[in-house]
């Protein structure tokens, strides 16, 4: 623990003026970025008597090793500098939104010849048109399947428009005339794209425009006695009126509004979304997050606005936000807004009327969400407090283990042998950091196994040699962690070892004021290895031999959830009901799964592996080529070199090459088709695999799934 005295800086160095400041730890890493109108009376605040802090500001302060701080011209500016370093560092002890779910969104591909209506989830791409987000995905495809009757868009997937394209025949809905099929050339690309455009116009909430035409057309057509024509027309328009009534009319003045609600108690704080688009409401969000600072709903708002609209331009930014409290100051955040929608944004609290029980409405659904969310045992801050409680206390540890990484070695009767490393932060799984190893069988510049066969012991040695060796490496080399991950220093057949070695020096300067996390380059408090006492012994010869004393080593053996120690024949039994057993539970499963995921990974490469694998300099476009061009890897393996230089970009040299590959490699294991069970030609498992029934061969380890461990 830090005495936040030893890195206040000297009365006068702080100026009094707009900035954005960092607090990092004694490894370098950012774990707070705050702004400030006055970075001088906000840095003040924090080096004052320690017990009049907020216990969370307290506890952030000690932990800090250093403070720095970044003058800006506005505080506009320091806002978004703000936003970007929260979202470049992700630090510690700020807030961070975490989405309860990832929301689906009805996206339309407006940068396609041919735009597709679908449904999207993640990061937005540039081009796409967005609408929502929704709470389930059958909701985007009711709507969508009552709008096609009207908005014939393409809604195909890439391979299947390619292959309606080839074979002339378009899919089920072109035939039932939910699709105008562009794929066949029944409508040109400028029309399907109007099309779309219409859709996208429709989910706007311009509608009266589209239902008078429809209604018009169909008293045209009941005129002119079409009453088929006129009986379809009528059956659009419906489907337009059902659709719209999935978003019941909320404001009655057609307003482009988002409402945000907080809900927060002492520990968390819950916020809810509404996107109102046209008076209706289109889309519905929340999150939750850990309070881990002192702050007032005045603030947390401001860290919300940052989420929604930090890379958010244009429409996508309402022309008003409605909020239960404004951030102070308030009118940096307003300019901020404006300058991303690009015209005036008004952000205000509703004082009455519709917009007020509105907002009434949110607020109640935050506060659902919060009560929700506290059900949740992974999740509850308390909880995870008192498991890593609970594991200090069983390992007589003298602090909480605020980061725990373990370990996992996964194999298939010995074959591909690998290694997972997951990393828990704070009792909650920090999936950027997690790592994966592949067994060599060597500790620095020793061979001292095969790597071969099942030996969870030496394997697991070797892998905690080889992380804590490449953190002391860098730790000594730069007295801090160079950037990139120039691969484990004590592999002699790693180049980028020697280079990263060599450019030491270089890559500290050019890395002081870097605060990114880097591979292996925080150390755990406690590390965990799947397995009994032998894992556990090997995990703690290894760190021995490295000269670490300070890390803590246990194994959870997965026949009675025992925890073992170093040097203790007896081991610790926690409770059942232990909330930490639980957390040690969650660690061990979810570095098995990582292992397993990534041996499978290897094993499917290696399967798929040919004699065309082992020919230098022959990359994916060269292989697709060569299989093209023979139509199968039999008759490419019958090829003679001059045939095979035929083929366009192979050379002589690279063919003599390809013949002298197959000749070396052994003859192919005969297919078996497992739907039939039949053997089947060469030739014929060339070109039908991937397809369902893929052929498999015999005794591959496809055939030994439930022998891996």
């Amino acid at each position: 623990m830090a005495d936040p005295s030893s890195y206040r800086p000297k009365p006068g160095q702080i100026p009094d003026s707009p900035g954005v400041y960092r607090f990092r730890d004694e490894h370098r890493r950012v774990i707070y970025v705050g702004k400030a109108k006055s970075l001088r009376q906000r840095l003040a605040n924090y080096f004052q008597d320690l017990a009049g802090l907020h216990p969370r500001t307290r506890t952030m302060v000690t932990t800090a090793a250093s403070v720095e701080w970044t003058v800006v011209s506005t505080e506009v500016e320091a806002l978004q500098l703000e936003y970007s370093w929260i979202k470049e560092y992700d630090p510690r002890f700020n807030v961070k939104y975490r989405d309860d779910k990832s929301y689906p969104y009805l996206a339309v591909t407006m940068n396609e010849e041919f735009p597709r209506v679908q449904v999207m989830r993640g990061h937005k791409k540039k081009g796409v048109r967005y609408f929502g987000p929704y709470a389930h995905a059958w909701a985007i495809r009711d709507t969508v399947d009552l709008l096609l009757r009207v908005f014939p868009v393409r809604t195909c997937s890439a391979g299947v428009f390619k292959n309606a394209s080839r074979t002339g025949r378009p899919c089920l809905l072109g035939y039932i005339g939910k699709c105008s099929a562009p794929c066949v050339g029944r409508i040109s690309p400028d029309d399907h794209w109007e099309l779309a455009d219409e859709f996208c116009d429709f989910m706007t909430g311009r509608t009266g425009t589209y239902l008078r035409r429809l209604e018009k057309q169909m008293t045209e057509a009941a005129e002119e006695m079409e009453y088929e024509r006129a009986a379809r027309l009528r059956d659009d328009i419906g489907a337009l009126k059902k659709a719209m009534e999935k978003n019941a009319v909320v404001l009655a003045d057609a307003t482009d509004a988002d409402l945000i609600a907080v809900a927060e108690d002492e520990l968390e704080a819950a916020v809810q979304i509404f996107h109102v688009r046209g008076g209706r409401v289109r889309g519905q969000r929340g999150w939750v997050t850990d309070k881990v600072e002192e702050i007032t709903t005045g603030a947390l708002v401001e860290h919300a606005l940052q989420q929604l609209y930090g890379e958010e331009t244009g429409d996508a930014v309402p022309k008003e936000v409605l909020v239960p409290a404004l951030p102070d100051p308030l009118e940096p955040v307003q300019e901020w807004l404006t300058a991303r929608r690009g015209s005036n944004v008004s952000l205000r609290i509703p004082q009455r009327g519709d917009k007020r029980a509105l907002m009434e409405t949110v607020e109640r659904n935050a506060q659902q969400s919060l009560v929700l969310h506290k059900t949740k045992r992974a999740s509850d801050l308390t909880t995870r407090s008192r498991a890593l409680e609970e594991i200090a206390e069983a390992l007589d540890l003298d602090s909480a283990p605020l980061r725990i990484e373990c370990y996992d070695i996964s194999h298939l009767q010995g074959d591909d042998v690998v290694a997972s490393m997951v990393v828990f932060e704070d009792g909650l799984a920090r999936k950027s950091e997690y790592r994966r190893f592949e067994i060599k069988g060597r500790v620095g510049d020793t061979q001292v196994w095969h790597g071969e066969g099942q030996d969870d012991v030496r394997s697991m040695h070797e892998v905690i040699s080889r992380r804590f060796r490449r953190y002391l490496a860098d730790k000594e080399r730069t007295g801090e962690w160079a950037d990139g991950n120039p691969g484990d220093p004590d592999d002699p057949g790693n180049p980028d070892a020697a280079e990263a070695v060599a450019d030491a020096p270089i890559a500290s300067s050019l890395t002081e004021d870097d605060g990114r996390p880097k591979r292996f380059a925080y150390p755990p408090q406690l590390v965990v290895v799947d397995g009994g006492q032998p894992q556990v012994a090997a995990a703690k010869r290894a760190l021995d031999e490295l000269g670490i004393d300070d890390i803590a080593v246990c194994g959870l053996a997965k026949r009675l959830e025992e925890v073992w120690l170093p040097d203790d024949d007896d081991p610790v039994v926690l409770p059942r009901t232990s909330e930490g057993l639980y957390l040690l539970q969650r660690v061990r499963d979810e570095a098995h799964r990582f292992a397993i995921t990534y041996q499978r990974t290897k094993r499917a490469k290696r399967f798929r592996a040919g004699p065309l694998d082992d020919v230098p300099g022959l990359g994916e476009t060269r292989k697709q080529a060569l299989v093209k061009h023979f139509g199968s890897m039999k008759r490419l393996r019958s090829a003679t070199i001059d045939q095979i230089c035929e083929v366009p970009g192979i050379g002589r040299k690279t063919a003599e090459t390809i013949v002298a590959a197959f000749a070396r490699a052994a003859p192919p294991a005969p297919a078996v088709n497992t739907a039939t069970g039949e053997i089947m030609d060469e030739e014929e498992s060339d070109t039908t695999s991937g397809s369902p029934g893929e052929p498999v061969a015999a005794g591959s380890p496809e055939d030994r799934r439930g022998q891996e461990t």
